[in-house]
Order: structure tokens, then sequence, then C-alpha cells
């Protein structure tokens, strides 16, 4: 974990509602590992003092880039910045995706913008297999082109239907698992807590392994406050984990989601 003061170098409309911010941060960029987050802290925010967490869509030794869609104050308040300006990170949080196992099938599932977040995961991966996708429109599926440049069969989902099947993931991944061994599979998820929870499910079911990346508010990042508790299993029964610090990846075993949706 570093804390750097990063250069914007592109903050410009993605898709639909959708903004790119790509920063040079030659410190915090070489170090990221997939399904780690970024803590920035927004300017011109006033009394909102608390950073805001964000997914890391790619990185390298050139810096960062995250995609993210305008919602409330602090993102909003995004908006404004500009090639030049100035952007204090702290970073790379968390823990990212485990290596797969050998001889598992890997397959991605997202919801909404959380397959921006599994694309570096999805670059580094050995084998590619399928990535199953969903949002509400068209518009809220993501960089469907740059995953099937990496090699991935993408199968997007959309509540309204303009994209691929009408419903949610589970209506494209039910039917396709059921024609797999689901022992052999491996699957890297993000996105809402009830997608994460449905997949979780299935995991545990069906006997295969489900690595969870959990959505939740972290107001420090770095395990301090302790607002992004969970419960996780142990052998004794559970005990609290942080998100931010312990996570955010899950294997869908440990979670106990009575109080997570």
């Amino acid at each position: 974990m570093k804390q750097e003061t990063a250069t914007v170098l592109e903050h410009d409309n993605f898709q639909g509602d959708y903004r790119i911010l790509r920063l040079a941060a030659p410190t915090v960029g070489p170090l990221v590992v997939p399904g780690q987050f970024l803590h920035l802290q927004i300017p011109q925010l006033g009394d909102r003092i608390l950073r805001r967490p964000f997914s890391i869509y790619k990185a390298g030794a050139e810096g960062v880039s995250i995609l993210y869609k305008p919602v409330g104050r602090g993102t909003e308040a995004m908006k404004p910045l500009k090639a030049g300006d100035s952007v204090d990170i702290i970073g790379p949080l968390g823990n990212g995706y485990p290596q797969m196992t050998e001889g598992k099938i890997p397959v991605l599932v997202a919801g909404g913008y959380g397959n921006a977040a599994l694309y570096l995961k999805a670059r580094d991966l050995p084998i590619k297999g399928v990535a199953f996708f969903g949002g509400r429109t068209a518009q809220d599926i993501l960089c469907i082109e740059e995953f099937k440049a990496l090699g991935w069969d993408v199968r997007p989902t959309t509540n309204d239907g303009s994209l691929g099947v009408e419903g949610l993931v589970i209506d494209a991944f039910d039917p396709w698992m059921k024609d797999q061994n689901a022992r052999d599979l491996e699957l890297f998820v993000c996105g809402p807590n009830p997608m994460l929870k449905a997949m979780g499910d299935r995991a545990i079911e069906h006997d295969f392994t489900a690595w969870l990346s959990l959505d939740k508010n972290m107001a420090c990042g770095v395990g301090a406050c302790l607002t992004c508790v969970i419960k996780r299993k142990t052998a004794d029964g559970w005990e609290w984990a942080r998100c931010c610090k312990d996570g955010p990846i899950f294997e869908s075993r440990e979670i106990i989601w009575e109080e997570q949706v």
C-alpha cells in the first residue's frame, strides 16, 4: 500500500453515463493485483473528507484506470477533473483474486460495472472461459469488446432485453451450468450483493469454487474504522472480517449472508 499524488491523464465519457479516469501513478500502478481497489481523495468536496473506494479497471507501470458512474455527491464532484489535475490516492488496497486452481475452468460473472473490476483477472488468467455480464440495459454492459479481444466468450444479460438474454445473470448462467461438470468450475465474481449471494449459493450447492468481491461501504479502506465488517465462518463458529483489509475477495463458503444483503 502506497500513498501517491497521481496526475490525471484522461477523464472522459466512456459509455452511456459511465466515465473513465486514467491516472499517472508510477508508484501504485505496478503493485496492483487483480481485484484490489484504490481510495481516492476527491478534490473540492468541502466537508466530505472521507475518501472514496474504486475498483481498478486497468493498471501497470504507467498508472491506473478506473471506470465509474456519477451517482452521488462524491462521484459528481469528480466530473470537473481534467488532464493535468492532481489526485491523492492510496493503494492498492485489499486482497486480490487468488491464482486459479490447476485443472479448473475459469468463469467470470459480473453485475453492473463490476465487469470492469474483472478485466485485469480476465487478462491474467492462463485459460480463457465464459464471461457472464449483467446490467439493466445495454448501456450498463461495459467493455464487451475488450474481453472478447482477450479471448473470452462473453454472454450478456439485460433486465430490459436490449442486449443478450433478457433477465438476470443467473438466467444465462443456470442453463449453461447444467451442461457442465460443475465441480470443474472456478468463478471470479464482482457485483451487487444479491448477485454475489446467488452465485455463492450455487457454488455451495453444486460443489464448485466461487471467489466473491464483496460490495460494502469502506470508509477508511485500511481496516481501522470497522464499518465494512461481515461475519465469516470459522471452525468454531464465526468471526468479524473487514472487507477492506481481509477482503474484499472471499470464497463463497466463508460468508454468513444473513446480514449482508
